[in-house]
């Protein structure tokens, strides 16, 4: 019988590996984890939790002046970026120390470097060999950058933490989340911001309702938001780098920023990996192709996470870790065996305002379920009728006219996310209307509208 260094060797040390491996180690399991980065992975070092923490900072500018119309008179305080960027840096490391420990008190095997694989059931870190019996996969996605000329002055979203000196001109090319999401925070912090994206609308895949409330609300708030626009080149001059747009688009013909992000999408971290060695196959994006226990083409190699391109969320790597470690070590104590369920997996999109939603939008409940009931309600929140804000908030229900069943919320206001993870904890449930209509509201909340709408806009 062939014996093994490991039971399980985890390449990357992101949510989903970290969880994966750990997990494992409380199961009984040797396990070795390599990672040639700051542990966390994309979401805690330049994803998600900076990210957010950089959201949080860019609302007080506007708070600050909302607050005249609650009675508080006097300047607003300066912004600094220097110490900003110091906090942030200091927490993320802190973090970083929290995921080592992690991982320390399971008795997973800690390795600094670059892996790859050699075959099978053996990878190489830095020179060393080792073996496992199982090897997963959770090297995560970056940023892409299309082909163009002046390539080479563009920063990608992992770059836009540490930006030294702060852009007083930004200009962001993408229309999805990462892209919305910078346009808004840098325009909350103070910067000139302008958004390129070459469809009609932002944030494809989105509810068609939510894509054109949360246009207006970001131009509102000092976003100039340039559609069906494509960038032809980009030139540094002694001004900053000017932009040259492609003839024939909606924008100006040129225009001259500090810098340029792109945010035009993410691709799964497969290069350099020896997945060609070891007869792992990759779909046409790239991706790692795996079945429902994230097994991949070669028995003994399992993949989880963006690597795999399904669904690049966080908590959605985390969840396939526990079925992965269920399925090859057997589930906890009294518990059965985890299994992945990518419907109703709730998101936010962190942009001012945020936008929150789980389920169907209403083009794609209406091609699953044929008749649908939309209820629609767009309104100032209590707290605008004296901040002198012009920000309005939207929420939807659809609902499955069959069955009775809520099969998409959407919202776009303060604290969406918040209030959206609730609901969803409901619609996983299976709540039907009249369980939203039966059920009391908080009052006065935003949240209540969710279960007071009564009248439909549509059928």
């Amino acid at each position: 019988m062939q014996t093994f260094d490991f039971d399980l060797f985890v390449i990357g040390g992101g949510s989903g590996g970290v969880r994966a491996g750990r997990m494992a180690a409380q199961r009984g399991a040797r396990v070795a984890l390599a990672e040639v980065a700051d542990m966390g992975g994309t979401c805690v070092n330049v994803g998600c939790i900076p990210k957010k923490l950089y959201s949080y900072a860019a609302h007080y500018a506007e708070a600050f002046e909302e607050s005249h119309g609650f009675g508080w008179m006097g300047e607003a305080p300066k912004f600094d970026w220097a110490v900003l960027k110091a906090r942030r840096a200091a927490e993320i490391s802190r973090l970083n120390g929290i995921y080592n420990q992690l991982l320390d008190s399971t008795g997973v095997k800690i390795i600094k470097g670059w892996a790859q694989l050699l075959d099978a059931h053996t990878v190489e870190v830095d020179g060393q060999t080792l073996t496992a019996k199982n090897i997963l996969v959770s090297t995560g996605g970056t940023a892409t950058v299309p082909a163009l000329e002046g390539r080479e002055h563009v920063v990608t979203s992992d770059s836009m933490f540490d930006l030294n000196p702060f852009p007083k001109r930004l200009l962001v090319v993408g229309g999805g989340y990462i892209a919305c999401e910078f346009a808004s925070i840098f325009n909350g912090l103070g910067a000139q911001v302008t958004q390129l994206h070459r469809g009609e609308k932002v944030l494809t895949g989105f509810d068609e309702d939510i894509r054109s409330f949360i246009a207006a609300e970001m131009g509102k708030a000092g976003v100039n938001l340039q559609l069906k626009s494509e960038v032809e080149s980009i030139v540094k001059t002694a001004d900053g780098l000017l932009v040259k747009v492609k003839a024939g688009t909606a924008s100006a013909a040129s225009f001259t920023v500090d810098v340029v992000l792109y945010a035009t999408g993410r691709g799964p971290n497969t290069t350099g990996l020896g997945l060609d060695a070891a007869g792992v196959a990759l779909d046409a994006k790239g991706a790692i192709k795996v079945n429902d226990h994230y097994q991949t083409s070669v028995p003994s190699i399992y993949a989880l996470g963006d690597v795999t391109a399904r669904m690049q969320l966080t908590p959605v790597a985390t969840g396939e870790a526990m079925v992965v470690v269920d399925h090859l070590f057997g589930a906890a104590e009294g518990k059965k065996p985890r299994s992945m369920s990518y419907d109703f997996i709730p998101t936010a999109v962190f942009t001012h305002p945020n936008i929150g939603t789980v389920g169907y939008s209403e083009s794609d409940a209406r091609k699953k379920f044929g008749h649908i009931t939309v209820y629609r309600s767009d309104f100032k929140a209590l707290k605008h009728t004296l901040s002198g804000s012009t920000e309005r908030t939207l929420m939807k229900l659809l609902v499955d006219d069959a069955s009775d069943r809520v099969v998409g919320l959407h919202m776009v206001g303060a604290d969406a996310g918040e209030i959206v993870q609730g609901f969803a904890v409901a619609m996983k449930a299976g709540a039907t209307k009249a369980i939203f209509d039966s059920t009391i509201g908080i009052h006065p909340t935003m949240a209540e509208e969710f279960v007071t709408m009564r009248e439909p806009v549509k059928s």
